[in-house]
């Protein structure tokens, strides 16, 4: 659908490329960092496994361990300069990955498990609970890029309008079924933990809240970063020369 878009429309997306936070050296060092923290997320949600009855939780820990063990090998590889500097666009991916499994994947399983600690809840609440949580994960996701691309369709992100007066001017009314969607499944949520008596103590609301807050920011903010994952695999103006430098707009506008 993006089609339809010209490559000036995305250039407001250039701003973290452009500050080096998203450069690739910069990635690289995130990925090697992201080695540790996967691994450390991975030891914490499972070392309280046994102590949960939450279904299925064994196929789950097999196949989670799968995934975090290719991207902890992909993360090695594609923090090594003369790998990310010939790939960029496999690094940035990887990059996605390596970020929604510790801020989405983990999060969203560390709660689950955590509320299966509770003897008094059944496996059939608790799936009820996953699969409502999951579909409001997906609406909000839908939404999210409903909203990205009619910005993105009104020109909000094109070439010459500062990040700044982007979200003053356009961003803040279409925040607003973003808003009605998060407190939807925050009241959900909330009821879900008072009705089953889960939130027994400020850290229990913690433990079990707090990681799905971060699950869903992850899913808010995952619309960039696929955007801007397209952009580096059409555009030149995305990419950063052997130098470290990233590709100046008007030398290197039009597609790869």
């Amino acid at each position: 659908m993006f089609w339809r878009i010209s490559e000036r429309d995305f250039y407001a997306l250039r701003i973290p490329l452009e500050s080096g936070r998203q450069s690739p050296q910069s990635l690289g060092g995130t990925l090697f960092l992201g080695i540790f923290m996967q691994a450390l997320f991975f030891y914490l949600i499972y070392s309280q496994v046994d102590s949960s009855h939450y279904p299925n939780i064994d196929h789950v820990y097999t196949i989670h361990l799968r995934i975090i063990i290719s991207l902890i090998f992909l993360s090695f590889i594609y923090s090594i300069p003369y790998v990310y500097k010939r790939s960029q666009r496999i690094q940035y991916l990887i990059s996605i990955l390596s970020i929604q499994n510790a801020g989405a994947a983990c999060m969203f399983i560390g709660a689950m498990i955590y509320i299966g600690e509770d003897p008094s809840l059944t496996e059939e609440t608790l799936m009820n609970f996953t699969y409502i949580t999951l579909a409001a994960a997906l609406l909000l996701l839908v939404v999210t890029v409903i909203r990205f691309y009619i910005l993105l369709v009104n020109g909000n992100y094109r070439k010459g309008s500062p990040r700044e007066q982007i979200r003053a001017r356009f961003e803040t009314k279409s925040y607003v079924p973003i808003v009605i969607v998060g407190s939807t499944i925050l009241i959900y949520i909330l009821q879900f933990l008072f009705r089953n008596d889960q939130i027994q103590s400020l850290e229990s609301l913690f433990l079990t809240l707090l990681p799905l807050l971060i699950f869903y920011t992850m899913i808010f903010v995952l619309p960039e970063q696929l955007v801007i994952f397209y952009c580096k695999c059409r555009y030149k103006s995305f990419h950063f020369n052997k130098s470290g430098f990233l590709h100046s707009e008007e030398t290197s506008e039009g597609e790869i």
